[in-house]
């Protein structure tokens, strides 16, 4: 077994206005920590105050899920933000949503990167060290990314806690790196599927490649996207599932 503990962590609060997205309420009996939409992609200022309300009540722990300001695009569009603006955007959106949590009582404890930002800071260092310095004068938050991706790497160099995320339920090359969305089987819907590739990043560190092969997937938590059809259900299957087979789902460790 590689890992006797493993997080659960769900994108939340990716509603706004009248719109609500994804199964937010339910998720909260599976998981160990959210990362909050900061009002950019997802979210506005109601929806991240509840959104955090939700979480303290539920003992989840908070993180920031800053990314592009593409509503339309759902923040998955590419933009050519330079690392400065990603700085700015970065301390903007996560601000905002640490003010709330500190307002409710709470601590913002890690940053995310949402989308298209995500998959940016993690070929680009670049853009990672600009995410990495916002995380640093924002009180030294955690930042969770990808193993073997620039912005792990950014973080560390600047002295910051990062934890290592892989995905249950999307597709990896055999070289570890997540096929796109517009690949044939970058996204798994088929609950067993997600089950099955959980346990496997969980106790082996390794999923079946698109192509064939396996591709070595090291991970401290494991992503939920909360806005996918079952979401909530895929949750309480992958909680259970890592439980019966011997692994502790717990939130990280924060200094």
């Amino acid at each position: 077994m590689q890992n006797a503990t493993i997080d659960l962590n769900a994108d939340f609060g990716e509603g706004y206005g009248a719109y609500s997205f994804g199964a937010d309420e339910a998720l909260l009996k599976s998981i160990t920590s959210a990362s909050i939409a900061c009002g950019w992609h997802a979210g506005d200022p109601r929806t991240m105050r509840e959104s955090v309300e939700r979480c303290l009540k539920a003992n989840v722990v908070i993180g920031a899920h800053p990314g592009y300001p593409d509503r339309q695009g759902f923040g998955r569009r590419p933009m050519g933000l330079t690392a400065e603006e990603v700085y700015e955007a970065v301390l903007y959106q996560v601000g905002a949503l640490q003010a709330f949590v500190r307002a409710a009582g709470g601590q913002l404890r890690h940053i995310k990167p949402h989308g298209a930002l995500y998959h940016q800071c993690g070929s680009s260092l670049e853009h990672a060290l600009a995410v990495a310095r916002a995380a640093a004068d924002l009180g030294g938050l955690t930042i969770y990314g990808q193993t073997g991706s620039k912005l792990l790497e950014a973080a560390a160099s600047l002295g910051l806690p990062v934890i290592a995320e892989g995905f249950a339920d999307r597709g990896y090359f055999s070289d570890g790196s997540l096929a796109g969305r517009d690949v044939p089987g970058a996204v798994l819907h088929d609950p067993d599927r997600v089950l099955q590739q959980a346990l496997s990043i969980a106790l082996r560190s390794e999923v079946i490649a698109i192509g064939g092969g396996m591709a070595t997937v090291r991970a401290d938590t494991l992503c939920l996207h909360g806005d996918g059809p079952g979401a909530a259900e895929a949750a309480g299957m992958i909680r259970t599932g890592l439980e019966a087979a011997g692994v502790s789902v717990a939130a990280p460790r924060f200094t």
